[in-house]
C-alpha cells in the first residue's frame, strides 16, 4: 500500500513537474480551437490584449510572457530562446493541444518559425507578424550565422554588460522616443518603454545575440502548414516584398501582405489586421 502511494506521489510530482515552464509565463483566455500567442522582444504578453479581445470568443488564447521580459522573473541559461522554444512544444504536448496556431510578433515571429521548423508536424497554420527567419541578414542576404561568430558587435558579454550600463533614470523616456520609429502613437511608445525597462538587462542582451546569431532561412523549408506573414512598411511597399521574399524564399507555403504600419502592426492599423488574420485563421487551407 505505501509502496502504491509512493508511486503515485512520484508520478503526479512527475506530471507537475514536466507542465510547469520555467522560460515563460502564460495566460489563458476563451474558448475554441487553439491559439498561442507569442510577444515581442521585451514585452510583456499584454501586447496582445486587444487582439485577444477580438479572437477570444472562437478561440482558446494561450498567451505567452518570455522569462526575463516585462517584469516576469528571468532564468539563468545561455540559451534562452532555445530554452523557450523546447518548453513551448512540451507545453502543447502536456496539454494536449490539438494542431495549435501561433501568432508572433518580431522575436515572437522568429520563435514561430523556430517552433514550427522544430516540430513541423506539432502545429498549425501560423502568422508571423513582422518579424523574419534571420535580422541580422537584412539587406545583407550573404551574411551566415558563422560568419558573425568573431564579430565584435555579437559578443553576448559585451552586450549585455552595455544594457546593465544604460542608465535607470530616463529610461522610459528616452526608450518612449525610440520606441516613436516602432509604433505611431506616444501611449503605445510609452507602454512598450515599461516593458523594456521592467524587463532583466542579462535577458535583454542575452537574447538579441541568441536571435541576431540563428539562422533560421534553410530550416523554415521544414515547415508544411500555412504561413501568414504581415509586414510593416520599409520606406515602400516593394522594398518590403523584396526583403521578405528574400529573407522567407525557402518557405513552401506563404502568404506575404505588406500594411502601411510600422513594426507593431497590431497598434498601427488594427482594423487591417484584425481583418487579415480572420480570413486567414478562418480559412479552410
Amino acid at each position: 500500500m505505501k509502496k502504491t502511494l509512493l508511486f503515485a506521489i512520484v508520478l503526479l510530482f512527475s506530471a507537475f513537474s514536466h507542465a510547469q515552464n520555467q522560460s515563460f509565463e502564460v495566460k489563458i483566455t476563451g474558448k475554441g480551437k487553439p491559439v498561442i500567442l507569442i510577444p515581442g522582444y521585451s514585452c510583456s504578453g499584454d501586447v496582445w490584449n486587444e487582439t485577444v479581445e477580438h479572437l477570444k470568443k472562437n478561440y482558446e488564447l494561450h498567451v505567452i510572457t518570455i522569462a526575463g521580459f516585462g517584469g516576469v522573473k528571468p532564468i539563468e541559461n545561455d540559451e534562452i530562446l532555445k530554452t523557450v522554444r523546447n518548453e513551448i512544444i512540451s507545453y502543447v504536448k502536456v496539454k494536449n493541444l490539438k494542431k495549435p496556431m501561433l501568432i508572433g510578433h518580431s522575436l515572437g515571429a522568429f520563435m514561430t518559425l523556430w517552433i514550427q521548423s522544430t516540430e513541423p508536424d506539432l502545429f498549425g497554420k501560423s502568422i508571423c507578424v513582422d518579424g523574419l527567419p534571420f535580422i541580422s541578414a537584412i539587406g545583407k542576404p550573404e551574411t551566415t550565422a558563422e560568419s558573425l561568430k568573431n564579430n565584435p558587435q555579437y559578443n553576448k558579454e559585451a552586450t549585455i554588460a552595455n544594457f546593465k550600463a544604460i542608465p535607470s533614470e530616463n529610461y522610459v523616456k528616452n526608450n518612449t522616443k525610440a520606441m516613436m520609429y516602432q509604433v505611431s502613437d506616444s501611449i503605445h511608445a510609452k507602454q512598450i518603454a515599461e516593458w523594456s525597462f521592467k524587463s532583466d538587462r542579462t535577458t535583454l542582451g542575452s537574447t538579441i545575440i541568441e536571435m541576431s546569431t540563428t539562422d533560421l532561412r534553410q530550416e523554415i523549408a521544414k515547415i508544411k502548414v500555412p504561413i501568414l506573414v504581415l509586414a510593416s512598411l520599409w520606406g515602400n511597399k516593394e522594398a518590403s516584398e523584396k526583403e521578405y521574399g528574400t529573407q522567407y524564399a525557402l518557405l513552401k507555403n506563404k502568404t506575404i501582405k505588406v500594411a502601411n504600419a510600422k513594426h507593431f502592426i497590431m497598434y498601427d492599423t488594427p482594423e487591417w489586421f484584425y481583418n487579415e488574420i480572420d480570413l486567414f485563421l478562418n480559412s479552410k487551407s
